[in-house]
């Protein structure tokens, strides 16, 4: 079983937690997998933007280090490749010139590596076009956010890719069960699978009497965050609230940031040490006394489904947390705030309440989400859906 991802993020920069990067490691225990970086999305901007957190020149510089990279095999067993892609989607004149450039670009790599018929997987609305042109045995849309939302893209355009794939794709699959419901009837077949989880890298981390140097010296209580820090995301007035509220506790985070953090890092409670390998991240995560996810309220948070939750999770760690449609599922082991007031007492709340029966509690919650399970389960929906085709038993 062959496999092409257009990914929704840049393998060699990004955090390889995702969904899409999860899955194609099972898959490509079948056979060829390729996993195409995202293919570029956003308008050009010369000013930094609120989710990339970097300007036209330095997305630029960082584009073509991927790019130069050529198509390399990872340790996880499958290729990457970073194809030179133009930010057009808004210009109708070109976007059939990225289309076509996009194309020649792949035919090359699948001609080397010996892909002739793939599973395509789209993660990325912007490769709508040249995926569901191209040769494929069957056309899988993962449909994770509404990147229709998505900071300085065009939104009209985006929604238009994202329509054509629900309406060309074999299978869509969401993570999000409020855009399954309002969705799944604009899909030719849709498929509830929510995210799954590392379990044995983070439950395990415990173990280990490894503690990152950065970290060793905070003192206690720490209150941690990983991932990335974006202003269409983080609530960063909330932050820097609930960190003058808790001047006695210590607020690390973990992660890339996009923000303008002066004024929280100028704070004495206040630690960013910015972006770790993806398999470092459980030695920070279990440093934390409490996790939490302080959360934007828009439109993008209420379709999103942070795979961080259970990451948090399956470390053991109490969790507080801005809401949002997926939480409501987890609040026998999770606490949520609405108001800085709020959070800052759930943090308390969640350090005073901690005991070894509530992280056992934690971790069993998603024990069996593992990405194994996931992948497992859409090979089982892929194998029926084609039986179904085939009339075969």
């Amino acid at each position: 079983m062959d496999t092409l991802c257009f990914g929704g993020e840049d393998w060699w920069y990004h955090n390889r937690g995702h969904v899409d990067m999860q899955l194609i490691r099972r898959f490509a225990r079948l056979g060829t997998a390729l996993y195409v970086n995202s293919v570029v999305m956003q308008k050009p901007s010369l000013k930094k933007t609120t989710a990339g957190g970097k300007s036209l020149s330095a997305k630029l510089i960082r584009k073509t280090k991927s790019i130069l990279r050529g198509s390399r095999k990872t340790d996880a067993g499958f290729w990457v490749y970073s194809p030179v892609s133009l930010p057009v989607h808004h210009i109708a004149s070109l976007r059939m010139v990225n289309e076509t450039l996009l194309r020649f670009q792949l035919s090359i790599t699948m001609h080397k590596l010996g892909i002739r018929n793939p599973i395509v997987w789209v993660a990325c609305p912007a490769a709508c076009d040249v995926a569901t042109n191209m040769k494929r045995s069957r056309l899988i849309y993962q449909r994770t956010d509404r990147y229709e939302e998505y900071p300085n893209v065009d939104a009209d355009i985006i929604k238009w890719y994202d329509r054509k794939l629900k309406a060309r794709a074999d299978m869509t699959i969401f993570v999000n069960n409020m855009l399954y419901t309002e969705e799944a009837n604009q899909c030719k077949r849709a498929f509830y699978l929510d995210h799954g989880v590392d379990f044995e890298l983070f439950a395990t981390a415990q173990n280990s009497r490894e503690i990152p140097a950065d970290i060793k010296d905070i003192s206690r209580p720490i209150v941690g965050f990983f991932g990335g820090i974006d202003n269409h995301t983080s609530d960063i007035d909330l932050v820097e609230k609930v960190t003058d509220l808790l001047p006695e506790m210590n607020f690390v985070f973990v992660g890339k940031s996009s923000v303008d953090s002066r004024n929280l890092l100028s704070k004495r409670n206040v630690l960013m040490l910015g972006q770790k390998p993806y398999e470092q991240i459980p030695q920070y995560g279990k440093c934390f006394d409490v996790a939490i996810m302080p959360w934007r309220q828009s439109r993008w948070i209420e379709a999103c489904n942070p795979i961080k939750l259970k990451e948090y999770l399956a470390l053991g760690k109490p969790v507080v947390s801005t809401p949002f449609p997926e939480l409501q599922k987890y609040l026998d082991v999770v606490y949520q705030a609405k108001t800085p007031e709020e959070f800052a007492e759930r943090i308390r709340q969640a350090l005073a309440e901690d005991c070894p029966q509530r992280i056992d509690t934690r971790r069993e919650k998603v024990r069996h989400a593992t990405w194994d399970s996931k992948a497992e389960l859409v090979l089982r929906m892929l194998f029926e859906q084609e039986k179904h085709i085939t009339g075969r038993n």
